[in-house]
């Protein structure tokens, strides 16, 4: 290969890894966990600048350089993050901001209170499609059981669909999927901040449905 034409490959690569750890990445949407607001096959841009970002080799699992943010998660906004599932460490994940630091959620019946006042959710869907399942519950009680004290504590028996009063630590963000049924077969997340936040959605570039194969061009350019 020409010298010439390898340091320019090797320049455009280089350019790429810096834009993509510090400024902008695409992620695609793998699971129904935020339909209707993020179809599974929508493409999207995250803006990595905002929440800082890390030097990152792709392949190799290499991260360095990190640089801090100008900004924190907002409430209700949607954030790109990896995952804190031991299992599951290098899995980005995309979810919705319910809570943060100092805030007390509390779910009744399907309806989410943040700090005693009901929250209007018009992205939220349920379907009511999945009973709950035992292992989620018996983390949703291990998970409450380890932030809550006193009466609170001893009295409730949470579910899926009835749980808390959770005061979230400082430190602490807490994450839900808008299709509510889907994503509560995953465990609820009270994520912290130094969980690595790879930046909120920014917009949808593509949307790819497969049943049939086509392009959802409504979709291209629309901010979740």
């Amino acid at each position: 290969m020409d010298q010439g034409l390898a340091g320019s490959i090797a320049v455009a690569v280089g350019i790429w890894i810096v834009l993509r750890s510090y400024l902008i990445e695409a992620f695609r949407i793998p699971s129904a966990s935020m339909e209707n607001t993020l179809l599974v096959g929508d493409f999207l841009f995250v803006n990595k600048a905002i929440y800082g970002g890390e030097l990152e080799i792709p392949i190799t699992g290499i991260r360095c350089c990190r640089v801090p943010g100008y900004a924190e998660p907002q409430r209700d906004g949607i954030v790109v993050f990896r995952s804190v599932e031991d299992s599951t460490p290098n899995l980005n994940i995309v979810k919705r901001v319910i809570g943060g630091p100092t805030d007390t959620l509390q779910m009744t019946h399907d309806t989410v209170y943040r700090n005693g006042k009901r929250l209007d959710e018009p992205y939220a869907l349920h379907l009511g499609s999945h009973p709950d399942d035992p292992l989620q519950l018996r983390k949703i009680r291990a998970l409450q059981l380890r932030i809550t004290s006193g009466a609170t504590r001893l009295a409730n028996h949470p579910t899926t669909h009835d749980w808390g009063p959770i005061a979230i630590p400082i430190g602490h963000y807490w994450v839900m999927g808008d299709n509510r049924d889907e994503s509560l077969r995953q465990p609820l997340l009270g994520i912290p901040a130094a969980v690595p936040h790879r930046g909120p959605a920014l917009v949808i570039y593509l949307s790819v449905a497969t049943d049939p194969l086509r392009i959802r061009w409504n979709r291209i350019l629309r901010r979740p």
